[in-house]
This record gives C-alpha cells, sequence and structure tokens, in this order.
C-alpha cells in the first residue's frame, strides 16, 4: 500500500484474498455445471437463439416479445448451442462477471493497492445478486462489464488529457451495453450527460468555446454508442418501424396480430417519454405495492433502503433478487474527507452521481427487480472500498492495531455475509448428484420443471412443424423442439372461455391456425375454468371431454390431441 493509505499489513492479506478469490469463482464454476433451469433462459436468452439456429438465420417472430430486445450476448449464446451445449452459455455470462471484477480489482489497484483492488473483485464476485446471475445464462452481467468500461474509459479520457481516441473507446463500450439490453439506455442517457458536463469543469474548458467543446465531446460520444448500437436499431426499424421497439410505442400490425385495438401509441416519444417506458410507469409502482402487498406508507418510503436489506430470489414482493447491506452503508463513508488527489475526488463523485441517478431512474419500475439495478453496482462496490479504506485512515491516525483490526472485522462480515449465500446455493441448485452422474439430464431438469417430461414425450411423437397451443406454460419453450404457440386464455385465442359459436367454432379456430395438439398445466387451467360464466364452462369442459384426446399427463400438465371434426 501506497504511503497516502495507511495499513501497510493489508498488502500482507493480497495471498489470502486470492485463494478466497479461486474458491468463490471455483463454486460459481461448480454451480453453473447443470442443464439450464432459469426462467429468463427458457424463455428468452437460449430459447430465441435456438429458434434461429433451427431457421437457419435471424428472422421475426411476432409471437415473442423477446426477440425484438437487443441480443449482443445471445448472439454469443448461439455458438455453443450450434454445438449442443446449453451449459456454457452459463460460463459465458460468468465470464462477464469475472471481467467485470477484474475492471474493479484494475481501478482500486490504481487508485490504491493491489490488496484493496483484490478485496474489491472478491466483495463484488460474491455479492449475491452476481452469484446468482454467475450461475445463469442471462446477459446482465454483460451489461454490467461494459457499462463499468464505459465508466472507466470516460476517466480515462479526462486523466488523458481529454484524447479523442479514449473518448471513442468508451461509446463503443457505451453502445456495446445498449445491444446488450435496453435497461442500459439509462446509462447511456446519463453518461452522454457526464461527458460535456465533465469536460467544462476542467480549469482549461472555461467560456462559451468550452461549453461549445464539451458539447461536441457529448455528441461524438452519443453517435459513436449508436454507430455500435446502429444494427439492432435497424433490424427492429425494418421489422416494425420502431429502432428501440417495443419501447416508445408499438406498432399497429403487431398490435392486431395479439388481437389488441390498432392505433396505438405514436412511435414518436422524445426522450422523457422513452426513458418512461424504460423505467416502468413512475409513481403507479407504489399504487401497486400498496394494492398487491398492503403495504404502508412508511414501508413504500423505505424502499430504496428496503432494496439493500431485504432481497429474496425469485420473490417479486421482495425485488425477485438479493444485495448487501453493505453496497449502501460503505459508499457513505467514501466521503468521510476529501481526497487530497483532485482526480480520484472526481471518480468518486462521478460514481456517486451515477449510482444515485441510474438507481432512482431504475427505481420507478411497475416490478421492482435488483437486477435491473445492474450497472451501478460495479461502482457501488468500488466506493464500498474506498469507504473502508477511508475508516481505516481515520481509525490509524489514532491506533494502527485497532484500524487493522477493525478492518479485518469488517471485512470478513461482508465477505461472510456473500459466503453464506453462495453456500446456499449448493442446496437450492444441487449440482453434485447431476456432476457426478448420479442424476441424468432429463431427472435434473424434470426436478425443476415437471412439464419437461411431457415436453420431451411430445418432441419424440411430434414434428419440429406440428404446432401445440401451450396453456399457462409460461412462455417456457427453449425446450420444445415442436411449434409452440403460447396463450393464456382470455387473450385472442380463447377470449374468455369460447368463441360464440361453441365448441365447433374453437376447434375450427385450432384448425385454421393449424393447431393439432394443446398442452397445459392443469391447476391453473382448473382455475381459469371456475372463473368462468357456468355456460362458458360447461362448453369448455364439453370441449376437452368429447373433441380432445388425453396422450399424456405428467407432474399437473397434460397433452391433448385435438379430434378432426
Amino acid at each position: 500500500m501506497t504511503a497516502t493509505h495507511p495499513g501497510t499489513r493489508l498488502s500482507r492479506s493480497l495471498p489470502f484474498l486470492i485463494l478466497l478469490l479461486l474458491i468463490q469463482v471455483g463454486a460459481l464454476g461448480l454451480l453453473a455445471a447443470v442443464p439450464p433451469v432459469s426462467r429468463d433462459a427458457l424463455t428468452h436468452h437460449l430459447f430465441v437463439p435456438s429458434l434461429y439456429l433451427r431457421h437457419g438465420g435471424i428472422y421475426e417472430i411476432p409471437d415473442i416479445i423477446f426477440s425484438y430486445y437487443p441480443m449482443n450476448l445471445d448472439m454469443l449464446y448461439m455458438i455453443p448451442l450450434y454445438f449442443g451445449n446449453d451449459i456454457l452459455p452459463k460460463y459465458i455470462h460468468l465470464l462477464f462477471g469475472l471481467m467485470t471484477a477484474g475492471l474493479v480489482y484494475g481501478y482500486l489497484r490504481k487508485r490504491l493497492s493491489p490488496a484493496w483492488g483484490g478485496l474489491g473483485a472478491l466483495f463484488f464476485i460474491s455479492i449475491p445478486i452476481i452469484v446468482k446471475l454467475s450461475i445463469t445464462a442471462y446477459v446482465d452481467l454483460g451489461l454490467a462489464f461494459f457499462s463499468t468500461a464505459a465508466i472507466l474509459a470516460i476517466f480515462r479520457w479526462l486523466e488523458n488529457g481529454c484524447r479523442t481516441i479514449d473518448l471513442v473507446i468508451a461509446g463503443v463500450f457505451s453502445g456495446l451495453a445498449a445491444g446488450t439490453k435496453y435497461n442500459a439506455l439509462i446509462t447511456v442517457f446519463l453518461l452522454s450527460m457526464f461527458v460535456p458536463i465533465l469536460y467544462v469543469r476542467r480549469k482549461d474548458a472555461t467560456g462559451i468555446r468550452g461549453g461549445a467543446k464539451g458539447l461536441g465531446y457529448g455528441f461524438l460520444f452519443l453517435l459513436v454508442t449508436g454507430v455500435v448500437f446502429s444494427p439492432w436499431m435497424l433490424r427492429d426499424y425494418l421489422w416494425t418501424g420502431n429502432p428501440i421497439y417495443p419501447l416508445g410505442g408499438t406498432p399497429a400490425r403487431h398490435l392486431a396480430h395479439r388481437g389488441e385495438a390498432a392505433g396505438g401509441e405514436s412511435t414518436g416519444h422524445d426522450l422523457s417519454r422513452t426513458l418512461e417506458k424504460i423505467t416502468g410507469q413512475g409513481r403507479r409502482v407504489f399504487i401497486y405495492r400498496k394494492v398487491l402487498y398492503h403495504e404502508k406508507w412508511w414501508q413504500t418510503a423505505l424502499l430504496p433502503v428496503r432494496f439493500f436489506f431485504e432481497g429474496r430470489d425469485d420473490d417479486p414482493r421482495y425485488f425477485d433478487g438479493k444485495l448487501t447491506p453493505f453496497l449502501l452503508l460503505l459508499p457513505l463513508a467514501a466521503f468521510i474527507r476529501r481526497d487530497p488527489r483532485p482526480t480520484v475526488q472526481r471518480e468518486k463523485k462521478v460514481l456517486l452521481a451515477f449510482s444515485v441517478l441510474a438507481f432512482f431512474f431504475t427505481f420507478f419500475q411497475s416490478a421492482l427487480r435488483i437486477r435491473y439495478m445492474i450497472p451501478i453496482i460495479p461502482p457501488l462496490a468500488i466506493l464500498a472500498i474506498f469507504g473502508l479504506c477511508e475508516l481505516h485512515r481515520l481509525i490509524s491516525w489514532k491506533n494502527r492495531r485497532a484500524a487493522a483490526l477493525f478492518t479485518t472485522v469488517v471485512a470478513g462480515t461482508m465477505l461472510a455475509y456473500n459466503a453464506t449465500y453462495t453456500a446456499r446455493q449448493f442446496s437450492i441448485v444441487k449440482p453434485w448428484p447431476y456432476i457426478k452422474g448420479e442424476v441424468s439430464r432429463e431427472r435434473y431438469i424434470t426436478s425443476f420443471y415437471p412439464e419437461y417430461k411431457v415436453i420431451e414425450y411430445t418432441n419424440r411423437f411430434l414434428s419440429p412443424k406440428d404446432k401445440v397451443l401451450c396453456i399457462f406454460l409460461g412462455n417456457r419453450g427453449y425446450y420444445m423442439r415442436f411449434q409452440a404457440l403460447f396463450v393464456r386464455p382470455g387473450g385472442s385465442l380463447l377470449p374468455g372461455g369460447l368463441p360464440e359459436d361453441g365448441t365447433s367454432g374453437l376447434v375450427a379456430a385450432l384448425k385454421r391456425e393449424g393447431i393439432g395438439h394443446i398442452l397445459s398445466r392443469d391447476d391453473l387451467t382448473a382455475s381459469w375454468l371456475q372463473n368462468l360464466s357456468s355456460e362458458k364452462r360447461a362448453e369448455t369442459i364439453a370441449f376437452f371431454r368429447h373433441h380432445t384426446m388425453l396422450l399424456y399427463r405428467y407432474g399437473g400438465y397434460s397433452l391433448y390431441r385435438v379430434k378432426k371434426l
């Protein structure tokens, strides 16, 4: 550690931190070594690329809204999928998490010391939500890497005297982030505002000329971002007439395809309207949580704090993920004093401003999910280490031994909190039986998704061209080798039950669509039937009784063949 940063003894802990980091990475590698069963992988990140491979190229899929999203990482997943490996995409996603940890290490190593950098990298890669994402074939860690790389490239641009090449690199990373997930448009918006502001705050960039040059740099950053992002905008424009579909409005032909009323919103939204679309429905989120979860006003007011304390996996009420309180508490300590190095002080302010603004932009989501906050986690992890370092420094002025003990206890508590979550994942994911060959692939997947057995049965007896109406299957189509049409009763095909002309009309509608089979989840289908009028319920039951034949049932899922009229 440098002389400006007390706590030289911390450097002795670097080998131990490296050992812990290797253990953490090994644990993540084991947890990822199982077939994909995570929700979004089956509905989107693996499903859409697999359809492209079967089709022989990229094509429009109006039935799957996710197919219009940017897909930088999904395209990478196509490579192992082409060779029949659907576990390797999880390791690709994990690699982006490790590269982000590398960015955290590199920055802290330069600004503090290798030991502080090692602690920051280990802290980041062991944060619960990062662990959860590292063992799934999602894309959020790619977003974290590209966003963090863009921020650090802007820092390098400022440090190197505003060299154009550094800003171009920042724009490239920003464009790659936007091409990974639409949430990155918030990052693009904020960074495009930061660039001119940071430039004009330089001592040699005053006056009108400095302001104009700052705006020019901001435009250059946006231009490079747009060029890198443009392939996905061009695709969506050619398909829908909207370069960022489904944000900013829904084309009439897609509304009609879904049985909705044509003449929806115009695609000509300004930036504020687009950001509102990205970040959900504004204050409606509070009404939503009050009605659904009966939350009191003070619970709603504390939502930003609760994000860091109450997270829980697979529970929308608790933000569908888990963070750590240290991401909230320690960054505050990073500003106990003004850093004597102006460059570091400026960077800390930028990291804090980005984190706060991005947090509150994303906070107003109709569905509050922690992984939507992914771009701010690396900056907060960096600030957390800065905060711990400042506390260490403050205490060491009076007692070096007390400072060393304090830092050891806090760092140990941080890592133990995260390690507990990682260890718990082994009882949830259960990788050992599969890795040791005690459990087959089919049995492993079925233990998470009982419909898999019915899907495999259907795959064996139907051709890839056969259409199957899937009711209450949650759009999980990755393992389906037939043409799946996902609907919920009440949609365009089954509006409240049967068509007006009864069972014969429904059979005719299925025949018109070329649908010869129905795959349904029994309990939800039964609940839907109970909510129909007595007449509609009787007709629907009669349809299943007289016009379908049960072919296979397992785990609460059933496959029916539709009889011909």
